[in-house]
């Protein structure tokens, strides 16, 4: 019996292989599935004591490990808040169901999710929001959005320096392979789902390197599914449009930080993002999460909504292939629901029946498995894994050709020109070309009236080329740039960071400074 199990515990993963599951549905219902699962803090014990009951009611086959981690491991002296024997539960069952944690305040303290992610190569975040109008207070009743964010790239490499005493630089990383997996998956996951449409949301109007790569992969790979509708949009206007009109979106794909943002957009405006649930999948393991935190000021209490855990385990027990008991439940919850049985978050007196405590609402959905919403629409889940076929693999753009370098430097006077002469006569190996402070152009010719603060980017090359013309631009060397540095030292110049500057065939992979 689930419940005669100790609940003291927390963390997350699950056993799920995108490209070649290890299970199928006979399988599932036959065996049990042992699953990794995290308790949590703060509410977490509470709401995951419901979802398991929950399950149980409903027969899922699956049997849980229990873990610890978050706040406690964290204040063990652990710094990364889970243990090397949670981990070997973890990548035992590559299945992990996890409760919210709590990361304790002060420095030095990592991000479990962002951990484990990262750590397995949960690639695919997967967050439905969908309006339960008007059992749920919502602007958008005709609201069912997917949002499919990339999980482990972008500015979350987390990769950080402070550079001069003003200016501090967070490097964002967005990879080729990486982007066309997670948009392949997008589209698979309409495909799968019946879904009409895909839009892909970028800010490659400014970034014209990293988010413009997205989109480029995104059409090329949207070529493939002639019958899935696709569209792009700049992440500003495009979020705004989700807030305001969500039911003109279907499936979002896009970047890390514009999804963990535009994710929770859409949990709120669809009426909570207590209601949300969240799956993080991977080639080999998966994880499954409520969105929201571990809401400490109401611990203990009986008083949290577990839905979102709940949809989290809907999402698992799918993912495995437990479809028909995965239906039980999110039927299940439409109905309570929609039977206006309703935790205190969410209570509404114009729709509302019952303000229920964790553990009625809990007890509500277990009476009402094997029965359907009679004015919510009914879910059907798909069934079939989502298979990623195609190679991930770097694609080949050509010779790549070293033609110039761009050299950061701390500078603390203020005028431009002065530091352009004083580079222009140490340089013995490379021609100065330009200096920007802060993305703009401020030597040769610049505005007197820009602010500079003490950090520099100064390009230099080999003569005066073309930079935008890569088959023209004379290819220089390493040891030149070592030269050009030392040149820099001996007049007391301040280097603290490089950039080659390089031409992949005939694509530039840098971005012109301004007038080149």
């Amino acid at each position: 019996m689930l419940l005669h199990l100790s609940l003291h515990v927390y963390l997350n993963i699950m056993e799920a292989n995108i490209t070649q599951s290890s299970f199928t549905k006979e399988q599932a219902v036959k065996n049990k599935t042992k699953v990794a699962v995290a308790a949590g803090d703060g509410i977490g014990p509470e709401i995951m004591k419901a979802t398991l009951d929950i399950m149980e009611a409903a027969g899922a086959a699956i049997e849980p490990e229990f873990i610890d981690v978050g706040e406690q491991v964290y204040l063990s002296g652990n710094t990364a808040g889970i243990e090397d024997k949670s981990w070997d539960v973890i990548n035992r069952n590559k299945l992990l169901l996890k409760a919210p944690i709590t990361t304790p305040q002060g420095s030095g303290y990592k991000s479990l999710n962002v951990t484990i992610r990262k750590s397995l190569n949960l690639y695919a975040n997967v967050r439905p929001c969908r309006s339960l109008h008007p059992f749920v207070k919502t602007l958008h009743p005709n609201m069912d959005v997917v949002v499919v964010r990339e999980n482990e790239e972008d500015l979350y490499a987390g990769i950080e320096h402070q550079q001069t005493p003003d200016v501090i630089q967070c490097l964002k990383l967005v990879t080729k392979s990486g982007s066309e997996r997670i948009i392949r998956y997008a589209f698979e996951y309409a495909k799968q789902n019946n879904r009409e449409k895909v839009t892909c949301m970028v800010k490659d109007n400014i970034m014209k390197h990293t988010d413009g790569m997205f989109h480029k992969v995104f059409n090329k790979v949207g070529e493939e599914y002639p019958e899935i509708k696709k569209e792009i949009q700049i992440i500003d206007i495009g979020a705004a449009r989700l807030a305001s009109r969500p039911e003109e979106y279907d499936v979002v794909v896009t970047l890390n930080l514009y999804g963990d943002i535009i994710s929770d957009i859409t949990a709120e405006i669809a009426g909570s993002v207590g209601l949300a649930g969240s799956a993080n999948i991977g080639s080999n393991y998966a994880m499954f999460e409520a969105i929201h935190g571990s809401a400490p000021d109401i611990a203990g209490q009986d008083l949290a909504n577990p839905s979102g855990l709940i949809n989290a385990a809907v999402m698992m027990l799918q993912h495995i292939g437990q479809t028909e008991v995965s239906e039980k439940i999110a039927n299940a919850l439409l109905k309570t629901l929609e039977d206006g049985i309703h935790t205190q978050d969410v209570f509404n007196p114009d729709f509302s029946r019952k303000k229920a405590t964790t553990s009625e609402f809990a007890q509500a959905v277990i009476e009402r498995i094997g029965k359907h919403p009679t004015r919510l629409k009914p879910v059907a889940m798909a069934e079939g894994e989502i298979r990623l076929d195609k190679s991930n693999e770097p694609e080949i753009l050509g010779e790549k050709k070293l033609v110039g370098v761009d050299v950061f430097v701390d500078w603390p006077g203020k005028d431009p020109e002065e530091l352009g002469r004083k580079l222009k006569s140490a340089a013995k190996t490379l021609q100065l070309k330009m200096i920007t402070n802060r993305g703009v152009k401020v030597y040769p010719n610049g505005n007197p009236e820009t602010f500079c603060t003490d950090h520099w980017r100064c390009r230099f090359i080999n003569k005066d080329v073309d930079l935008s013309n890569g088959p023209s631009c004379e290819k220089i060397s390493h040891k030149m740039i070592i030269a050009l540095l030392n040149d820099l030292v001996n007049i007391g110049i301040d280097t603290i960071k490089t950039e080659n500057l390089y031409y992949f065939g005939e694509e530039r992979g840098f971005s012109l400074g301004q007038g080149e």
